[in-house]
């Protein structure tokens, strides 16, 4: 038998040099490309990973309550100072044509909420206790089967947090659902059920829950909902101190220090972003769900008492603005819907920028911050709003493709003290707005994308486009429900 020794060399002997080099070369080709398909396979999985979470935008949204578009030093406002949302406008864009769906708290909460106009829920208005939700055909909270935004952000391994004034139902509603019922990890809230939150530890918990979501790695979806400047004015000393030598009325004092008080505590969750090294990954939006409210000139000077927040000054200390908008709060002209809109995203919205033809919605938020997150919204939910992340990002648009559309109850005819706030109804397609009282004998038609301030009415000049506005007006309200579904009363009904 050959010994194994001798046949391998000489095997070797016998192979071709070059045939020897080929081979070398070829296993090193092959280790190389063995080598760099492991590496590119690690980094795909790196990338996945990256995708499903380090990759999702952290966002945080701040909803003021009756903060008038005027009511921002950025925007021009005489005293009134807010350095740290002054900073969101520098550092992201200033988006000027942004509407709520209500000049009122409840129902544009709701739009937020569920992407759906407020009337589909029948919530006209603002939640009050049994006997006036029962007046006015609204149910006593909203629906919590209802498709909600915080729920859709978890099923895309989101964190979810609400911090601050709720208002889709109402502490005089004992057996209201609260908060957690709607999608939320956690919150901390007034104007709902159970224990309510004081008013000024809104900025505290949500710097906790951030806090807390970025140590375990998780996107984080947060609501900070500040009680400011709504009544009762709950303002602290220290505030007011800082306008002692203003020269401003008592009322006008007290105003400028809870908005004051306000933008610290959004300056406290804006540095707790920076010191988490967060601000880069985070969306972060500043707006209001309603105008400003506004004493009349002989409105006194009183303290007031909110079952929800307690005690502080009254209606005599708003003195909100719009800047030229007509009507305030309750109004759907301008004033009681067009509010601010601040937007700060890095490397994805443009920094100290000012959009003013981009016309968003609050029924946009909850599609926008899904295709953000990059969830898909559920094949049998209709949302009345569309994504804007292409506005955001500052493509252009012109006017508003799909309609909006408004309801509220108001007086008719006008009152003379309160003369833009006669209208029940508002539709906005297009560039064209059209405004109607209750039974629709009166109109008014403004366009809307060169006319912002309202200041023609072109019913006479646009016939058509009325025609057209109101048939897809009297459209919307036939398809609208004629009352609530009795399991969204309470049981204080009953007695």
């Amino acid at each position: 038998m050959a010994n194994p020794k001798d046949f391998t060399e000489d095997f070797i002997k016998s192979f071709p040099l070059q045939c020897v080099r080929y081979v070398c070369l070829t296993t090193v080709v092959i280790l190389f490309v063995l080598a760099g398909a492991t590496e590119s396979r690690c980094a795909a999985a790196e990338d996945t990973v990256a995708s499903s979470v380090g990759k999702k935008p952290n966002i945080l949204f701040i909803f003021a309550d009756d903060w008038g578009w005027g009511d921002l030093s950025c925007h021009g406002h005489p005293y009134v100072r807010t350095p740290n949302i002054d900073r969101l406008a520098r550092e992201g864009t200033d988006f000027e044509r942004f509407t709520v769906a209500s000049g009122v708290c409840s129902p544009s909460r709701t739009a937020v909420m569920t992407g759906h106009f407020p009337a589909r829920h029948n919530i006209d208005g603002h939640f009050a206790w049994v006997p006036s939700n029962a007046k006015r055909n609204m149910p006593d909270w909203l629906d919590p089967s209802a498709v909600t935004l915080p729920r859709l952000l978890q099923s895309g391994g989101y964190k979810t947090a609400h911090f601050g004034k709720w208002h889709l139902s109402n502490d005089m509603i004992p057996d209201s659902p609260t908060p957690a019922a709607y999608g939320y990890d956690r919150y901390g809230a007034f104007n709902c059920s159970g224990e309510q939150m004081p008013v000024h530890e809104d900025a505290n918990e949500t710097i906790r829950f951030i806090e807390e979501a970025h140590s375990k790695g998780d996107p984080f979806f947060v609501n900070l909902w500040v009680h400011e400047p709504h009544t009762p004015f709950h303002v602290i000393p220290k505030y007011r101190w800082r306008f002692r030598d203003s020269g401003l009325s008592e009322a006008d004092e007290i105003y400028a220090a809870v908005l004051s008080h306000a933008d610290d505590r959004i300056g406290e969750v804006l540095d707790a972003l920076d010191r988490l090294e967060l601000t880069n990954k985070t969306l972060v939006i500043f707006s209001s769900d309603n105008g400003p409210a506004r004493g009349s000139a002989n409105a006194k000077l009183e303290l007031s008492y909110d079952t929800a927040t307690g005690a502080g000054f009254g209606i005599g200390a708003s003195k909100g603005i719009t800047a030229g908008r007509k009507g305030y709060k309750a109004s759907l002209f301008e004033g009681g819907i067009n509010v601010p809109f601040i937007v700060r995203w890095p490397g994805k919205v443009a920094a100290g920028k000012t959009d003013d033809s981009a016309m968003i919605s609050a029924v946009d938020l909850l599609p926008t911050f899904c295709d953000i997150a990059g969830v898909e919204l559920p094949s049998a939910y209709q949302a009345d709003g569309i994504s804007q992340v292409s506005a955001l990002k500052g493509q252009p648009t012109t006017g508003r493709t799909k309609p909006l559309f408004w309801k509220y109850s108001a007086r008719w005819p006008a009152q003379k003290s309160r003369p833009h706030h006669w209208a029940s109804y508002c539709v906005v397609n297009e560039r064209w707005k059209l405004l109607a009282n209750q039974d629709s004998s009166y109109v008014e038609l403004y366009d809307i994308v060169s006319d912002p301030f309202e200041s023609t009415d072109l019913k006479e000049s646009q016939p058509d486009a009325v025609t057209k506005l109101s048939k897809q007006l009297t459209d919307w309200k036939a398809s609208l429900p004629e009352s609530p579904d009795s399991k969204l009363f309470s049981s204080l009904r009953d007695n």
